[in-house]
């Protein structure tokens, strides 16, 4: 059994490696293209689009594994099954179920592969792309209104609450053009801060720069029957809001890990804040490795197929025809569950269920009829 486990594990990676490798050449390439047409503003050469480019391919990776996985496993299969090579295992006391659980732990270690890349290699080479590609544009814009951070604390004074906003960050990483609004329980606009640009620290303290701070009379309050203004050339604005936080907020879901995506929609509902998005976008980054299982069970019916349903080059057709139908179905299920307000780990996991009983029923129905 052990050689037997070693062919066929060898095939099934040989192929995968060579179809991962592929896509990502392929991938590579657009990207390289895509950055060349950057060629000609101040500062950037070919060696910035080689780097932009290469800085995508972890990301790339993660994406396409699961479908690498889908079609090297359908050709290994295929190719088994047209040289009668699998005929000749089944002869020699291969059973299904031992050929399904064969794949089933070779998935696991794609899955342990997928997860190990999304979790620790992508959001770290996704946060140098953001960077990078900002120092070469100047910084990065969030967008006309900017990204949006609610924080509540209760003191001596009552319970305050604080509306952050942060225009964008510049090429260093810093953010620039933060506004931070005070309001007490009752709703009333206290006091407003404007600073050209801020760090956040690691005991979550904001560093403000060039700080314009405005504050609002108090009601009944005697000493502040006035509205003040001062200009500090530096602010130290104690905050609850860590730089995870922060950067969850300013920076790409794609930069972020399972575990952070988790921790900020924990922030978000505790602060009263829409976190379908990201509680959707955990469970999506939790469970996608799992579709590498699912995928390589996927593969399994078709080394069942006789030679003449068909050659390898259809069959890895069909592969290819199921991989992306998996990509699709994944984005749009994940579409229609945020407008819908569906349960964030069903939206998840709807896709690999269905694929993994599309799966089944046909190794079953094979393995019973053909």
């Amino acid at each position: 059994m052990k050689t037997v486990r070693r062919m066929l594990y060898r095939d099934v990676v040989s192929s995968v490696a060579f179809v991962a490798l592929a896509f990502l050449s392929l991938s590579f390439f657009i990207d390289f293209v895509d950055e060349l047409q950057k060629i000609g503003r101040p500062g950037f050469t070919l060696w910035m689009a080689v780097a932009g480019a290469t800085l995508e391919l972890p990301g790339n990776l993660y994406e396409l594994l699961p479908i690498a996985v889908l079609i090297g496993t359908i050709y290994s299969m295929a190719r088994l099954a047209q040289s009668s090579e699998f005929t000749i295992l089944r002869t020699g006391g291969l059973s299904p179920l031992r050929a399904l659980r064969l794949l089933a732990l070779l998935g696991l270690v794609f899955s342990a592969l997928t997860f190990a890349i999304g979790e620790y290699v992508v959001p770290f080479t996704e946060r140098q792309t953001v960077l990078f590609k900002a120092a070469l544009s100047g910084g990065r814009k969030l967008g006309s209104t900017g990204a949006w951070l609610k924080e509540r604390r209760v003191s001596d004074q009552g319970e305050r609450s604080y509306s952050v906003n942060v225009a964008g960050i510049d090429s260093r990483g810093t953010l620039v053009g933060i506004r931070i609004f005070e309001f007490d329980a009752e709703g009333r606009h206290l006091s407003r801060i404007i600073a050209r640009q801020g760090r956040v620290g690691a005991d979550s303290t904001w560093t403000l720069t060039d700080a314009d701070v405005t504050t609002w009379p108090m009601g009944s309050d005697p000493s502040r029957d006035t509205v003040t203004r001062q200009t500090l050339p530096t602010l130290r604005w104690p905050s609850t809001l860590s730089a995870g936080v922060v950067s969850a907020a300013v920076l790409p879901l794609k930069t972020m890990s399972a575990v952070e995506l988790w921790r900020y929609s924990e922030h978000l509902s505790d602060q009263e804040q829409a976190s379908q998005r990201h509680r959707i976008q955990f469970w999506k980054k939790a469970l996608y490795p799992l579709a590498c299982l699912v995928l390589t069970a996927l593969a399994l019916p078709f080394a069942y197929l006789h030679a003449r349903a068909g050659g390898i080059s259809l069959k890895v057709f069909g592969g290819i025809m199921l991989g992306i139908s998996f990509v699709l179905l994944n984005n749009v299920v994940g579409h229609i569950g945020l407008l819908r307000g569906w349960t964030p780990w069903l939206v998840a996991a709807m896709p690999s269920t269905l694929f993994m009983l599309l799966s089944l029923a046909a190794f079953g129905w094979l393995v019973r009829y053909r």
